[in-house]
This record gives structure tokens, sequence and C-alpha cells, in this order.
């Protein structure tokens, strides 16, 4: 099974959707760390609904979906660029112990301080631009009611949005409602209220579809099948085929530039007592080693590139 993003619209009625399935992604991101039960479904229905956010954003860059815990999950970040490149890990406090059944509160809202940010980066910034950066409190129990009102809130968009994960893939479906837009509206007899009406009704129809779709079918069933049994009564205007991957974008360039901004004096202090620095990706698990010399040239360069890893000094 490949990885797949499906968007389809439903002819005049100001509703467009997607849906996307994630096997080889997820199996990817799980293969380099060893999570909770709990921790993977939450990881893996933020991956899905990443990829469901990223694909409509017109712009060059990557959408950063992290969510900052106060409970045994520290945080999750799940990034996605514009050719849908994906990658995700998740962090937990030092001796966490984890229920299977775990919930979205008892993982990251434990004492009401949970955080949930979006980070929009474009690739090529002009002079003086800066990311743009959502963050709102974790409203909501569930990944997806989080994102919800999210979107309700920022972009002020009727937004739905069903999520599932398990140790197999991830997969999501997102409904939401447009400005009414095609035969309808151009439709001179047409009132604003008659309009308004018929915007509401296709968009309550296509909420009592989506609503019959259980998290054990989203689970189990391909994105064509789920298309045909949810809405083979409407009319349905289905687009190419994207496809997610796998890939992260980490390199000893900018491990030693985040080294580099610990500093040179902690620098020189921990290749004295340890040798050698062994630095692991988090997103890839990829090693990176600088010995002293390598951590001594770090510090003769004068150029730094940001990087994105926060490195984790280990002995080996």
């Amino acid at each position: 099974m490949s990885d797949n993003l499906q968007k389809f619209m439903f002819e005049n009625a100001g509703v467009r959707g997607e849906l996307v399935e994630l096997p080889n992604t997820w199996q990817q991101i799980l293969s380099n760390q060893a999570y909770p039960p709990a921790v993977k479904t939450i990881l893996g229905e933020l991956l899905a609904a990443s990829a469901l956010l990223s694909s409509n954003l017109k712009f060059n860059g990557t959408m950063v979906m992290q969510i900052h815990g106060d409970g045994p999950v520290k945080l999750m970040v799940v990034e996605c660029d514009a050719d849908m490149n994906m990658r995700a890990t998740a962090k937990l406090r030092e001796g966490a112990v984890i229920a299977d059944d775990a919930g979205l509160a008892d993982l990251i809202h434990a004492h009401g301080q949970g955080r949930f940010i979006i980070t929009l980066d474009p690739n090529d910034k002009m002079p003086g631009q800066h990311a743009y950066q959502g963050i709102v409190p974790l409203d909501g129990d569930s990944v997806a009611t989080v994102i919800e009102n999210y979107m309700m809130r920022s972009e002020q968009l009727d937004t739905k949005i069903w999520l599932a994960a398990d140790d197999h893939v991830a997969r999501g479906m997102l409904l939401q409602k447009l400005p009414m837009t095609g035969g309808y509206e151009s439709d001179p007899e047409s009132t604003p209220e008659a309009k308004a009406e018929h915007e509401t009704e296709a968009w309550n129809r296509a909420m009592a579809l989506g609503g019959t779709l259980k998290q054990s079918e989203l689970l189990t069933t391909d994105i064509e099948t789920l298309l045909h049994r949810l809405f083979w009564e409407e009319t349905i205007r289905v687009f190419d085929l994207q496809h997610p991957r796998f890939l992260c974008n980490c390199s000893r360039e900018k491990v030693g530039n985040m080294l580099k901004m610990l500093g040179e004096a902690e620098i020189k202090t921990a290749t004295a007592e340890l040798g050698k620095l062994d630095i692991n990706c988090d997103f890839c698990g990829k090693l990176y080693t600088f010995d002293q010399v390598d951590c001594a040239q770090l510090f003769v360069a004068s150029t730094v590139v940001e990087g994105i890893e926060t490195p984790s000094i280990s002995k080996h």
C-alpha cells in the first residue's frame, strides 16, 4: 500500500474534503523511535492531521505542528513541506509512566498548561520576514478537536476532522465549509438568504454523512472505498492523488550549527569529559559524531546557519 492523499469537492455545495492514508511514512517514523501505545496513537493522529492541513497551503515552505505538554509527554512535533515530505517525533519526560489508554489530556495537558502551535516557515524569506506562528491553549480532548477549534479561531472556517492511528497506519479525513461557488451562486434569482440556507444544508448533509464514519472503519478501509461508501449519493469531483512520504532533512552542518549555539565553553567542557560528542537526530535516528578537532573547527568559521535539531549529547 502506498501513501496517498485524495482531495475532493462536493459540486455546487461549498464543501471540500480530503482523505489521507500514511502506512509507509508512519512505519518509517515508528522504526526510528519506540513509543508507548498511547503516544503512538496521538502522534499518528497528529501526522495525519498535518498532511490534511498542509495540502491546502499555497506557499513554498514547511508547516510545523507542535504540542507542548506539562504531562509525561513534553513535546510532539510533525513537519510537512510543500512537497508533502514529512517527519515526526515525540519527547517524553524522564521516567514517564504512561498507561496504554491514556488520552491527550493525560499525556500533555495534565496541569492545564498544554499548548498547540502551528508554524508556517517559508523557504525563501524576504529580508526581515519571519515565520508565521499561531499559539493557542490546548482546547479539546483529542487532536481532531484541538485542530477544529484552532481553525475556527484563526481561519474562521467550519472544519471537521476524523483521525485514527495504530501500529500499521495513520489515517484521516477532513471536511471544510467554503463560501458558495458554482452554478447556484450564479443564479440571478437566488437571494443572499437562499444562498446561506443552501450552504448550511449542504454542510449539514456532508457532516451527517461524515459522521457515519467509525474509527475502526477509517483504520481498515482504503481511500477509494471510503469515498464511495460515504458519499455515493453526492456529486463529487476528485483531484489528482498526492503522495506524502517520509523525509528527514537533518545534516551534519545543521547539527554543527546547533552545537555552536550551545557556546564554545560548554562544548569544550563536554568534549574534555566525553572525548567526543554523539548526537542522534530525534526524527530519523541518524548519528552524528564530533570529536575534539571537529568541535574546535566549529568555532573557527564565522557563518552560523539556523538549525532545527536540539542536540542530545551522549557517551558511547
